[in-house]
């Protein structure tokens, strides 16, 4: 995926830079965060790691310049017994936390995802998951805004989740 191309006038996403971890911290720390991510210390360290990992790439979602959300995708092909390899290939998750907590609520959450979906997808990715806890009701609510449809519910390692997928209007792709 090309990180840093702008995808709509005022959302863009660029990978994460080791500069960007004392911004991640911060955000980590957040009581959204560590709702969902758990231990703020873990997440930093998890998200530093995946850095240098083929199958994840992180990056950060910029609304003009200013650094908003923190997003990653995955491709669970590429990670040994992932549990999501029944998806068709080429198929890519995605995770996203919003930054700062006064950002939440304002639709940024669905803007970034219908953003990235329409970057990926331009780009050539047949299908996009995402996996929000089922008790997360406001991430529920902005990825079925952003055209996301629930297929499945599945015990993952880190919980309960809600699986939820968007087709890539250009492919036809096969259960």
């Amino acid at each position: 995926m090309t990180a840093g191309r702008t995808t709509t006038a005022a959302i863009s996403f660029r990978s994460v830079e080791p500069r960007d971890m004392a911004l991640i911290r911060r955000w980590a720390a957040q009581p959204h965060w560590l709702e969902w991510w758990g231990a703020a210390d873990k997440t930093v360290s998890e998200i530093g790691a995946a850095m240098d990992e083929d199958s994840t790439e992180p990056m950060i979602a910029l609304l003009g310049n200013r650094p908003v959300a923190y997003v990653q995708t995955y491709d669970p092909h590429l990670e040994e017994a992932h549990p999501y390899q029944d998806q068709p290939f080429g198929t890519l998750g995605l995770d996203i936390s919003i930054g700062d907590a006064a950002d939440l609520g304002q639709g940024l959450g669905t803007a970034i995802i219908l953003a990235l979906a329409g970057m990926l997808f331009e780009e050539g990715v047949p299908r996009l998951i995402i996996d929000p806890d089922p008790a997360n009701l406001r991430a529920i609510r902005a990825y079925e805004k952003a055209g996301f449809m629930r297929f499945d519910e599945r015990a993952s390692e880190f919980g309960p989740a809600l699986m939820m997928a968007k087709d890539n209007p250009e492919f036809a792709l096969d259960e």
